[in-house]
């Protein structure tokens, strides 16, 4: 697949061959949202917990005797069956959402991913990402690039960079969903959460080699 490469004037500066294996893969629907919601399992920490009736402050002495008061038997006013005692069987931080998926899945998840954006004309390539770490102007920038709307101010751009691109990451801090990812550090949710990719032209190379060599 040959695609045009352009530099942030938006003029057209060349063009490159995307590995087919990466931008060329089929669509798999099922695996894709596999992949995702394990992702997304894998990101969630259990906040929900209750206290069981052992970790309540309170209750150590026995509030009456076992026998000869006429009163249900008790061993503690912090027993589940007393207002302010623990809660029997309620919501514990101990639980694990992660979901096991291994990395030839991954792989191809990803690869389906972003062939399908570059199906759908969402993928642009760029020279390179040469910006000064100030907000304006990348966001004329990207305003002549995605001929945006005077008035809009979400961006929807996941910019993919040949390593640590220190001063793409201070002009974009402030775009509203604009987010920077090195080539190595893709993964499924940012791609799908964002309607444009914009790679770095030396990124292309680095992806194919970086996750292909992963998944062995």
């Amino acid at each position: 697949m040959t695609m045009d490469v352009y530099n942030l004037k938006n003029e057209k500066v060349g063009t490159v061959e995307l590995p087919a294996g990466v931008f060329g893969a089929r669509w798999n629907e099922v695996l894709v949202k596999q992949i995702l919601e394990a992702q997304r399992a894998n990101a969630r920490e259990p906040w929900a917990h209750t206290k069981t009736r052992g970790e309540v402050r309170g209750g150590g002495k026995k509030p009456w005797r076992q026998k000869g008061t006429g009163r249900a038997r008790h061993g503690s006013i912090r027993s589940p069956l007393w207002v302010g005692g623990g809660k029997a069987h309620g919501p514990r931080n101990e639980r694990d959402y992660s979901q096991s998926t291994n990395k030839k899945m991954k792989q191809r998840a990803l690869f389906s991913a972003l062939s399908r954006k570059a199906a759908d004309a969402e993928v642009r390539i760029f020279d390179a990402f040469a910006v000064e770490p100030k907000t304006k102007p990348l966001a004329s920038a990207l305003r002549g690039i995605l001929s945006m709307d005077k008035h809009a101010r979400r961006y929807d751009v996941l910019f993919v960079s040949n390593g640590m691109n220190r001063n793409l990451l201070r002009a974009s801090a402030n775009l509203t969903k604009a987010r920077v990812l090195d080539a190595g550090s893709l993964n499924l949710e940012d791609i799908l959460n964002h309607r444009n990719l914009f790679i770095e032209l030396p990124a292309v190379a680095a992806i194919a080699k970086h996750y292909r060599a992963a998944a062995k």
